[in-house]
């Protein structure tokens, strides 16, 4: 029986490939494996070859691997764009109806099965992927029975009729499948899993935990415009919001999407946008009042492959140095970036709270792999989740004299003063996006300008952020510290006890603050580490340039990148540290 097994359909995009996958490693999720999926998609709506890929796992794993054992194919294309990822003992499943062909240099096995022959006759070719799922499980050793629940979640609407033709396409393709084995002298289950733990688990992407992140921390307005990889946080919270009194509106561009979260928050709304790089651009003098202003702001950014337009449905993480320099003026900010499902949910709420602590934009930086990949996440834990509103001041204020102003900008030894909303008696004050009194009047004075400049940025000094650097660092000394921020934790995780078992003492530390800088939970494992690679999915090594600045080092850094549209796979990362390594450089 296998520990791990590794899935993958593909064929053009708009025939069913995306709810072929979801059907399989729904059901798969249900018996209580671990899983991480993900898609290859083009950027246009419809054609153009698309994949998905899904590890199941008995244990916990975060990243697809570089091998495949089932190659699912609903066209040529995608046997001639994967089979390479096949090892020799992997099959590949072949839809007879366009007559596939295997590469002379593939060592798989193809079984070439009618599934779309076999759905027609069964009523509509759409249910071909019914009849591929009916073959892995002849493949898997796994009961049609697996299927029937999520088969009636997907279908019940539609009628018992449809089910049962549903439930019966997975039986013929399993029996299809096992007379192939049969004809070939092979049995059933060669590709028989460990039994999974039957516990429940979630099963979501990463935009999904963001957006329930955002729902449970009390967020009740969410204006966006449409972009990917973001637009599943939208779509999830159109539904949710409303249901507890909130909204989400679509803006016309995302200089509307953020100055409108901005005005709801100054209304006393918890309040955020999301977005991509492009729409990011746009936001920057929206992130600019909200520093100015002080007013708490919670805008996501689910990086992507630039510049421009440039690869809108491909992973990069390129988007550090906007972020951190892409405002005009010098403002406070926050940059949280999650690297797994939990974190995703968790990291939201805890972006909530320091957004209104301290009264500053929080920025929660994503990327394709994390917020498009699906992946098993363990239940949330809500009595972990606090709400933390800051001096938000809802009740009576004192009086003012006569034709005095409520101090909304009152310097503080922590930089953050009393805020109010809109129509509270004693709590007027102006508000403007140029330098301003503690009143809130346009002022120009040198003295005043230092004064609330110094105010602002001392917020920083008080950011309270649960394990900004998240480490696997057995050795006291090590030969290598690797470093990643975003989804690369998986792909680390997997070479880090790899690199151990091959006699490189490795250390692993994933920054989940990136700004302000964690220097001090890192500078301990990099003086304690001969050198330190830096895995990052961009082409100029933004996040070691950051380390370089905060924390020193330069001789010990080495910059491992990739910036080619697809995530880093555990064994080519493997190969690669390890020729950094064996480079003259330990």
């Amino acid at each position: 029986m296998l520990h791990q097994l590794s899935w993958k359909v593909g064929g053009q995009q708009g025939e069913g490939i995306e709810s072929t996958g979801e059907i399989f490693s729904t059901a798969m999720n249900r018996l209580g494996y671990h899983l991480y999926g993900y898609r290859h998609f083009s950027s246009r709506i419809k054609g153009g070859h698309t994949n998905n890929k899904i590890n199941v796992r008995t244990t916990t794993v975060h990243t697809i691997p570089d091998d495949n054992d089932i190659l699912v194919a609903f066209d040529q294309e995608t046997i001639d764009v994967n089979y390479k990822e096949l090892h020799a003992d992997g099959v590949i499943l072949a839809d007879a109806k366009f007559k596939p062909v295997k590469p002379e240099d593939c060592e798989a096995t193809m079984y070439i099965v009618p599934f779309t022959a076999t759905a027609k006759e069964l009523g509509t070719t759409l249910m071909k992927n019914m009849v591929a799922i009916g073959a892995t499980a002849a493949l898997m050793n796994l009961e049609d029975e697996v299927f029937q629940s999520v088969v009636d979640e997907i279908f019940g609407r539609k009628g018992e009729e449809v089910v049962a033709k549903n439930m019966e396409a997975i039986a013929q393709g399993h029996q299809l499948m096992h007379d192939l084995l049969v004809e070939a002298g092979n049995e059933e289950g060669q590709f028989e899993l460990e039994q999974g733990d039957g516990k429940h688990r979630l099963f979501m992407i990463g935009n999904e935990a963001m957006a329930l992140g955002a729902l449970t921390a009390g967020s009740r307005v969410m204006s966006a415009y449409p972009i990917t990889p973001a637009s599943e946080i939208m779509e999830y919270l159109t539904k949710k919001l409303p249901t507890v009194g909130g909204l989400v509106v679509q803006t016309e561009d995302e200089i509307a999407a953020v100055t409108m979260a901005i005005g709801a928050s100054y209304g006393g709304a918890r309040a955020f946008t999301a977005s991509a790089g492009p729409g990011l651009s746009l936001m920057m003098e929206g992130l600019g009042l909200s520093g100015m202003t002080e007013t708490p702001l919670v805008v996501v950014d689910t990086q992507r492959g630039g510049p421009s337009t440039g690869l809108p449905t491909k992973q990069e993480q390129s988007d550090l140095f906007a972020m951190l320099y892409g405002t005009h003026g010098e403002i406070p900010k926050v940059i949280i970036a999650p690297s797994t499902g939990e974190e995703a949910f968790y990291d939201m709420i805890q972006a909530f709270n320091i957004a209104d602590q301290l009264q500053l934009p929080v920025i929660v930086l994503s990327d394709l792999q994390l917020s498009l990949g699906k992946q098993t996440v363990e239940p949330f834990d809500y009595r972990k989740v606090a709400i933390k509103r800051g001096k938000l001041e809802l009740g009576d204020l004192p009086e003012l004299e006569e034709k005095a102003y409520f101090k909304r900008y009152e310097v503080t030894e922590d930089g953050v003063s009393t805020r109010v909303v809109p129509g509270q008696k004693y709590g007027i004050h102006h508000v403007t996006g140029v330098e301003h009194s503690e009143i809130g009047t346009p002022s120009e004075a040198p003295a005043n300008r230092q004064a609330q400049m110094d105010k602002r940025f001392r917020k920083l000094d008080y950011v309270d952020f649960e394990t900004p650097v998240y480490t696997d660092a057995p050795h006291d000394e090590a030969d290598v510290l690797i470093v990643g921020f975003g989804s690369t934790r998986g792909a680390i995780e997997e070479i880090r006890p790899v690199l151990d078992e091959q006699g490189i003492k490795a250390n692993h530390a994933h920054i989940r603050l990136i700004h302000p800088f964690p220097a001090k939970e890192l500078l301990p494992l990099m003086n304690h580490a001969k050198k330190v690679i830096v895995v990052e999915n961009n082409a100029t090594g933004q996040l070691a340039s950051i380390m370089k600045l905060n924390v020193g080092h330069h001789d010990k850094i080495i910059n491992l990148t990739k910036y080619d549209g697809t995530p880093f796979l555990p064994n080519e990362l493997l190969g690669r540290v390890k020729e950094l390594l064996t480079d003259g450089n330990i």
